[in-house]
């Protein structure tokens, strides 16, 4: 908003008294309402630009064939951690796990986020590998996940990001719980990861992952759960909605980080709908997987080790999941 400081020039004179007087009357009265309209207006009077949406499946698509290097659907091999990864952002202790600030726009609400396997799963390759039910079908525990070619993990990358996402979510007022904070020697496994967010009641969960294919395969993707109703799992009532929060982070992280959609899955939407995924087949409040880069990429590594880009892909997260907590 601008203003004009130029003043028309005053008069040199009256020659009706009596206008005079009316004018002299009204200044007061004039000044103390431009002081109310200023104190009622402010930086709120004008919302961010709204981002329209990417194009999109029907929310109940058959599930796409998933690529053997995505999560959840073999071990991806990977290498240990290395000693000269890039900077982390600060860790708080678990005791902020579910801090809520009480005050923002966000404030009632519950976001749980899902980091991505444990930097602690190297050490327990027998315990991850042991099948745990998914409801059409069993799958490993989880896995060690992915890394770079200069040995920066999947796992290091995601608790990164995922920090920064918890900081921009409790700046608005939610209340933000992990499945895992390397607080624990493994996993958890896939199973338990989605009744973390169940029995939060969470109103968004999202997990956070960096894929594993090969060179040249570039850019994001978001997992929608499949229409599953099979054992255990019956995702049928939240297939919709995990739909829109996955269109919203979508287009928000295409904004925020500048990143395209994959090249190589989800035919140039960002999305993909599967029913291979644990986390996902068991989740029974509104639940997607984001596969941030392809850590194998020297492109995507170059942007997934840079602590920069990585803020700006928790913010383009977090405001496509403030956007769906909006409505």
């Amino acid at each position: 908003m601008s203003y004009d400081d130029s003043q028309p020039p005053a008069p040199r004179r009256f020659r009706n008294s009596t206008l005079l007087i009316v004018l002299v009357a009204l200044v007061p009265t004039c000044l103390a309402g431009w002081l109310v309209w200023q104190a009622m207006s402010g930086p709120g009077d004008s919302g961010p630009q709204k981002v329209l949406p990417l194009p999109t499946p029907a929310a109940t698509s058959p599930a796409t064939t998933p690529p053997a290097t995505s999560p959840g659907s073999s071990p991806h091999t990977s290498r240990p951690p290395s000693k000269s990864a890039p900077a982390s952002a600060p860790s708080s202790s678990s005791a902020d796990n579910k801090a809520p600030t009480g005050k923002g726009p966000l404030a009632g609400k519950v976001v749980v986020i899902d980091p991505g396997h444990n930097p602690n799963n190297y050490n327990h390759g027998r315990d991850i590998a042991r099948q745990v039910n998914i409801g059409n079908s069993s799958k490993e525990c989880d896995t060690t996940g992915t890394s770079t070619n200069g040995g920066y993990t999947e796992a290091r990358f995601t608790l990164d990001v995922s920090h920064r996402l918890r900081t921009l979510l409790q700046a608005e007022g939610a209340t933000v719980e992990f499945t895992q904070d390397e607080n624990r020697s493994f996993g958890p496994c896939v199973d338990e990861r989605a009744r973390i967010g169940n029995k939060a009641k969470a109103d968004a969960v999202v997990s956070v992952h960096g894929d594993g294919s090969a060179a040249g395969n570039r850019g994001f993707h978001v997992i929608l759960p499949a229409s599953v109703h099979a054992g255990i799992a019956d995702t049928r009532p939240i297939v919709a909605s995990s739909h829109d929060l996955g269109v919203r982070i979508a287009g928000n992280f295409v904004r925020d980080t500048g990143s395209a959609p994959s090249n190589y899955i989800g035919g140039g939407t960002g999305l993909d709908t599967r029913s291979d995924l644990g986390g996902l087949n068991l989740s029974t409040v509104p639940k997607v997987f984001i596969e941030c880069g392809n850590m194998r990429d020297p492109k995507d590594a170059g942007l997934m080790t840079s602590a920069s880009w990585r803020q700006k892909a928790a913010q383009g997260i977090a405001d496509g999941i403030i956007s769906f907590l909006h409505q």
